[in-house]
């Protein structure tokens, strides 16, 4: 009885490491992504404020993001993502801002563009690790 106890034991410590190994993964996977998105919404922003969209080949890169994070992420994030590039796309075809108005967006705290992005993914990596925690 006491050798059984023991693999018993065992077992279920190398369950919990597997899934504690596979939630870890996925993760490191997401905030890869999600970084890698807010990288490329940032240079596009910016660069929405000064210029006008001269081809399309621009949004390719977050295209491809956009939909990698479609096929991994909880609707929040997707609909978080999608708006962010959205109001990105706007930019673009806004008038070009003067330098005294990027200075004062650059000034005020209310026009982040991934605000609302960033703290979808936040709340979505945590609730998969409390998922994880109530097990």
């Amino acid at each position: 009885m006491g050798g059984f106890s023991s693999i018993v034991a065992a077992w279920f410590t190398q369950k919990g490491q597997s899934q504690r190994e596979l939630i870890g993964a996925q993760i490191q996977r997401r905030e890869v992504l999600y970084a890698e998105f807010i990288t490329e919404c940032s240079k596009l922003a910016v660069d929405a404020l000064g210029r006008t969209l001269e081809s399309p080949v621009t949004l390719i890169h977050i295209y491809a993001l956009l939909n990698r994070i479609r096929l991994i992420a909880s609707d929040e994030v997707v609909t978080a993502a999608q708006s962010a590039m959205d109001g990105i796309l706007e930019q673009y075809f806004q008038p070009n801002m003067s330098l005294t108005e990027l200075q004062e967006i650059a000034t005020s705290h209310g026009n982040d563009p991934l605000q609302a992005f960033s703290v979808a993914c936040r709340q979505e990596l945590h609730q998969i690790q409390r998922g994880y925690l109530r097990r």
